[in-house]
């Protein structure tokens, strides 16, 4: 046999598994507090720099969670971003088309909570834009409640654009095999609806999501203990970094939207090993927050405390370990 013809057979017997799906994985669509960066009428470093050079813009904080093996997908928070995050989204994890020929968008939006930039994405899944059909949409009983029950969202439900799905609690939700989403509580604001945090757990990985919280000392979870444990328990750990320090907003009383302060959770997380820092990445940066630039103080700091800033676009994956 000719050496082309080798390389033939052994392309042809690796094909299985040269040609298998990869694992799940999370793609980060947004890192940025609820108004984005730059932010509606204001002129922070971060904002008049992402004017200057539209790389450094950044959009609400969300993620979107593939399964390549079944071609789904699924939202979590559906922020007023989201149809240039999906847009932006599509190169790296494209939707997959049914028979029919419509793009099925997305298989399902988790909600964390009802403050602006987490549920107001959900506008345009109806008919004035996308136009939906029955699209899952799952959240805490009292955010359920909040959509069926409130214009314009309850117009979604009557129409049969979205199909409201509540979630319980430490109960894990299957999203294809080996790859499961589980809602926990956190402190946070509740205005409206009272905020989730998310554990996504694929077959070799799994990610922590906690973009919304108000203080770390606030909460210890039944089953996850402190913010500690809950890290141990994952291999990345997206968290909130609105602010940086309580010196950022002049003028404002940050005790009115408590947050943990990225120096806060820097002192906190230097009591962990190197591995678990390694874990911890920020998310829902507010357009006030210097560690939004990359050349900046700020993010100097949280790298030399061994954590890092979440990039937008950036693949986490979920698969078995390599």
């Amino acid at each position: 046999m000719k050496l082309p013809s080798l390389l033939l057979a052994a392309a042809l017997a690796a094909g299985p598994s040269l040609a298998a799906a990869p694992g799940p994985y999370v793609l980060v669509l947004g890192t940025a507090q609820d108004g984005g960066i730059p932010h509606l009428g204001a002129h922070a470093p971060a904002d008049e720099a992402a004017r200057r050079d539209p790389s450094l813009a950044r959009t609400a904080a969300s993620l979107l969670v593939v399964d390549p093996a079944t071609g789904k997908r699924w939202l979590i928070d559906a922020t007023p971003d989201v149809a240039r995050q999906l847009e932006a989204a599509a190169a790296a994890a494209p939707p997959r088309t049914d028979a029919g020929g419509r793009t099925p968008i997305l298989d399902g939006v988790f909600l964390t909570h009802a403050h602006v930039g987490h549920y107001l994405g959900l506008a345009w899944f109806g008919r004035e834009i996308y136009g939906a059909d029955r699209l899952p949409v799952h959240g805490s009983a009292r955010m359920v409640d909040f959509l069926a029950r409130n214009a314009p969202w309850e117009l979604l439900v009557r129409l049969g654009h979205v199909e409201l799905r509540t979630l319980a609690p430490g109960r894990a939700v299957a999203l294809a095999p080996g790859l499961t989403i589980t809602p926990f509580l956190v402190p946070h604001r509740e205005e409206y609806t009272d905020t989730l945090g998310f554990e996504i757990r694929g077959p070799g990985r799994a990610l922590l999501y906690v973009p919304d919280i108000d203080k770390w000392e606030r909460w210890s979870d039944p089953k996850w203990g402190p913010i500690e444990s809950a890290i141990a328990r994952v291999d990345v750990a997206l968290l909130d970094a609105t602010f940086f320090n309580a010196d950022e907003l002049p003028g404002r009383s940050l005790a009115e939207i408590p947050h943990p302060f990225v120096v806060e959770s820097i002192a906190r997380f230097a009591r962990l090993p190197e591995s678990e820092r390694r874990k911890v990445v920020f998310t829902h940066l507010n357009h006030s927050n210097r560690a939004a630039l990359p050349d900046s103080e700020e993010r100097r700091a949280i790298e030399a405390a061994g954590l890092r800033v979440a990039a937008e676009m950036e693949r986490i994956e979920l698969g078995a370990a390599r």
